[in-house]
């Protein structure tokens, strides 16, 4: 149960990171509320998960989600650049996600 909360408190990053560019700097309420509420989840989430799972892997796991899942929002949603170097290096970062899950022994 601690790793669907750990992917669901990476997944809350996601939409606080999301909802604070929505926001416009805080000027937009439902942004605004968006990121209060996905910042509560992604935490809340986190300090359950790091329960069992030891937190240098917790937190390596829940950074990744939320740098990969900025990223791809970013990409698809944001009209960021979608260059093949970026994809690589987000790539690194799944290796590396990957890797401290089969290494953290939970």
């Amino acid at each position: 149960m601690a790793w669907l909360f750990l992917v669901l408190s990476g997944l809350g990053e996601v939409g606080f990171v999301t909802s604070m560019k929505l926001s416009d700097g805080f000027r937009r309420w439902k942004g605004t509320a968006g990121a209060v509420a996905s910042g509560f989840v992604s935490f809340y989430c986190l300090s359950l998960a790091i329960r069992d799972i030891p937190i240098s892997t917790a937190y390596g796991i829940w950074t990744g989600i939320g740098s990969i899942g900025s990223v791809l929002l970013g990409m698809f949603f944001f009209k960021e650049s979608k260059d093949w170097r970026k994809l690589i290096f987000v790539a690194m970062i799944i290796v590396g996600v990957i890797g401290l899950k089969v290494v953290s022994g939970v």
